[in-house]
């Protein structure tokens, strides 16, 4: 066993409803990043620029991926959305959930760097 951090890059592209895409790498994020020695950051691009929106509301019962965003940040994760797919469906930097920040490819080709692992949904 190593005490090195191990260091995880999620790249996610699927819209935040409709598929399970941008769930299913959420959901694995939070497991991750839950665990001792696991550092997590997670880029949303293309259609998954909306996870990031703010004051969602879906029904009872139903998964909110800006609460799942939050427990990210919560265990010191990060998340950044591409500004450019953030730019061509209209939102503006001041509609990000909290935890959320406006990205772009220079911070991805950082991440991506900095990572041990891409995981890419």
């Amino acid at each position: 066993m190593t005490d090195e951090t191990n260091k995880t890059l999620f790249i996610l592209n699927g819209p935040p409803y409709g598929t399970e895409h941008s769930y299913n790498g959420f959901r694995l994020a939070i497991r991750m990043i839950r665990r001792d020695e696991q550092e997590v950051k997670i880029f949303l691009m293309g259609d998954a620029a909306p996870c990031a929106k703010g004051g969602q509301k879906v029904p009872d019962g139903y998964y909110n991926l800006e609460h799942m965003l939050k427990m990210v940040k919560r265990r010191d994760g990060e998340v950044g959305v591409c500004g450019s797919c953030m730019d061509a469906r209209g939102i503006d930097e001041t509609e990000l959930a909290n935890g959320a920040h406006r990205s772009g490819m220079e911070e991805l080709t950082d991440w991506t760097i900095w990572a041990d692992k891409v995981i890419v949904f």
